[in-house]
């Protein structure tokens, strides 16, 4: 198992509509895709895409903006925490979700719950803060290309 490319961060926010204008207009973002719902996570979820090295768009980290689905929503507990939103995890890519996590397991970290399909199509699974640095963090398996969400 290694490291792979910082796929996305996570942010929560009470609004996708108001983090949208946040993005477009405080920060510049030009390609903003269509928000989703994902209830079997809990969330309604939108993507931000940031230009590479080069300045491309679309082929850098990507924000994904998180809403609670509803009032079961996971997300709940950290926006009553933190009213305005913030840096909810880290994403990391993987080239074997299975591997990965026999990996992790090995060193004693706790996983959160099964693996499971997550925002981009692809499968993943969190791991618990406080085995990583104090960071939720969300291994994903890399991504076929185009897997990305366009809509």
């Amino acid at each position: 198992m290694k490291l792979g490319r910082l796929n996305h961060i996570g942010v929560a926010t009470p609004s996708i509509a108001d983090s949208i204008a946040y993005y477009r207009d405080t920060m510049g973002a030009v390609q903003i895709h269509k928000p989703f719902d994902l209830p079997e996570q809990g969330v309604k979820v939108c993507f931000v895409d940031t230009p590479d090295s080069t300045g491309e768009v679309g082929k850098g980290t990507q924000i994904e903006l998180i809403e609670p689905f509803d009032e079961a929503s996971p997300i709940n507990g950290f926006l009553a925490k933190n009213p305005a939103g913030g840096q909810h995890h880290v994403c990391y890519e993987v080239e074997d979700i299975e591997a990965a996590r026999e990996w992790f397991e090995g060193k004693g970290k706790r996983i959160l719950g099964p693996t499971r399909i997550g925002a981009h199509g692809t499968p993943i699974f969190f791991l618990h803060p406080k085995d990583m640095m104090g960071q939720l963090t969300e291994i994903m398996e890399t991504p076929k290309e185009g897997a990305h969400w366009s809509n």
